[in-house]
């Protein structure tokens, strides 16, 4: 089992930045990728950038620059740093435990932190 914790939502106006953090515990932590999906108001979740203990990262293509994901395995932690925010960044931010890229069956979810971008 792997319990997965988001924090560092909040409303922020257009231009500015959010780091967001996930706190992960469980035995299994390390063996798979963690990651960021977004859920936006009416749409299903999407992927963000997912990333693996040896550093690979997967980034969805329009979040390419934006975005930045890390991991720190020491403290248990995965990272997702926005900048330039946009209104349409605006959504419920999930971090997953799982799969490389992709969204499998066998996933962990946290249960989201909220992200709302004023114009």
């Amino acid at each position: 089992q792997v319990q997965l914790v988001e924090s560092g939502g909040g409303l922020v106006q257009a231009g500015g930045s959010l780091r967001l953090s996930c706190a992960a515990s469980g035995s299994t932590f390390r063996v798979n990728a963690l990651g960021w999906y977004r859920q936006a108001p009416g749409n299903q979740r999407t992927l963000v950038a997912t990333i693996r203990s040896d550093g690979n990262t997967i980034y969805a293509n329009q979040m390419k620059g934006r975005f930045t994901i890390s991991r720190d395995d020491a403290k248990n932690m995965v990272y997702l740093q926005i900048d330039s925010l946009r209104p349409e960044d605006t959504g419920v931010y999930y971090c997953k435990y799982g799969a490389h890229g992709a969204i499998s069956s066998g996933d962990y979810w946290g249960k989201g932190t909220l992200v709302t971008v004023s114009s």
